[in-house]
């Protein structure tokens, strides 16, 4: 016995990872020094290597391998214990290998994922990862989270707390989720703040997108009230034109954001009716003042535009300068903001559809009937 410990020779038996005389079909390992190191796994099988590989893959094992020891035997022995035997091997292959199979790493992946965090190997820490991603369920996603968490795996970590998040209920039914609640409660805790912050920016993400629909819908008003006041629609003419006059001209055929213009118009025929206005108007009243109103902070050019009240209530609000005064031109950014977002991103998508299919592969390798026309007018602005 003491004779083998002496001269360890590279058989197929004893090499790593190998069990069906791999080493005899790569031809590199016979050109190998003899091995002059062990590893002993738990249930004491002892697995030669060289101290050269393993210590310039492993920073972790060449300390193991260099540190100064008590004993006077010449023989180096690196133990690894606490996974299976078949699992070192594998750790130990895909050290002198990069290579690991696929039925090694289902079987293994979770014991080669502490090996490869514990001496410091990131390629295998990686493969692993990401097989894990692959396999990752509703049953094991509690388990996988703890070990993510012990080994240092920020992305595999943050995966489990999705799973987690999106399968609450089921998860809490596993008996992962049952030792958890029991054994680690930290991690608990950890769990339910990170479902509380989803659901904070879930929130938060609709109020967002109701906000941008609102201010899309308010620069849409804008602009059919632009267009009814300069150009006239199908049931509103322009405010400048006599309504007889108005009537006798060509029809007027829908605009293209009719639905949004056919609204405004009759908005426009209330206001110019209602006999309310003078002491502060109905909701419809209020509701056409608004729009005036952020129309005058929105436009840059006063002196010719045709919306009515325009110009009077742009001096109004200079003289004045009224308190609301900011939160209306806080308005007027973001509906121009909106706009601008939204016509960049309709050009963006037809640009996308009109360009050939070649060259988008290549950017991607590269990082009913009008009426007849009707004036109105207004007064002037209170």
């Amino acid at each position: 016995m003491e004779s083998k410990r002496n001269s360890p020779t590279v058989t197929s038996a004893n090499f790593p990872g190998d069990s069906n005389g791999v080493v005899g079909k790569r031809s590199f390992l016979r050109e190998l020094p003899e091995p002059d190191v062990f590893i002993v796994t738990a249930g004491g099988r002892r697995i030669p290597a060289h101290t050269g590989i393993l210590a310039s893959v492993s920073p972790v094992l060449e300390n193991l391998i260099y540190r100064p020891t008590k004993r006077r035997s010449s023989e180096k022995i690196v133990p690894i214990l606490g996974v299976p035997c078949d699992a070192v091997s594998a750790f130990v292959e895909f050290v002198y290998s990069s290579r690991c199979t696929k039925e090694e790493m289902e079987k293994y992946e979770v014991h080669l994922l502490a090996l490869a965090h514990v001496y410091s190997v990131p390629q295998l820490k990686q493969r692993c990862v990401q097989s894990l991603h692959r396999r990752l369920t509703v049953d094991n996603v509690v388990d996988v989270l703890q070990l993510s968490r012990l080994c240092n795996s920020p992305a595999l970590y943050v995966r489990c707390l999705k799973l987690v998040y999106h399968h609450l209920k089921a998860v809490e039914q596993t008996e992962g989720w049952r030792f958890l609640q029991r054994h680690d409660p930290w991690l608990e805790l950890d769990i339910l703040q990170f479902i509380d912050e989803s659901e904070s920016r879930k929130k938060r993400a609709k109020r967002r997108r109701e906000e941008q629909e609102l201010y899309l819908q308010l620069s849409e008003a804008m602009d059919c009230l632009e267009h009814i006041c300069t150009e006239g629609c199908t049931s509103v003419g322009p405010h400048d034109v006599d309504p007889t006059k108005a009537a006798a001209a060509r029809k007027k055929e829908p605009c293209g954001k009719f639905a949004t213009c056919q609204g405004l118009q009759m908005l426009i025929r209330h206001f110019a009716a209602c006999e309310k206005r003078v002491s502060g108007g109905c909701h419809g009243c209020k509701s056409m003042w608004r729009l005036l109103r952020l129309h005058s902070a929105i436009c840059d050019q006063p002196g010719s535009c045709k919306v009515p009240l325009c110009r009077q209530l742009k001096l109004r609000s200079q003289q004045e300068k009224r308190r609301d005064e900011a939160r209306w031109r806080l308005l007027a950014r973001k509906v121009v903001t909106a706009k601008a977002m939204s016509s960049l991103s309709q050009v963006t998508m037809m640009r996308r559809r009109r360009r050939p299919p070649e060259e988008e592969a290549k950017e991607m390798c590269r990082p009913s009937r009008a009426r007849g026309a009707r004036s109105f007018k207004l007064g002037n602005g209170k």
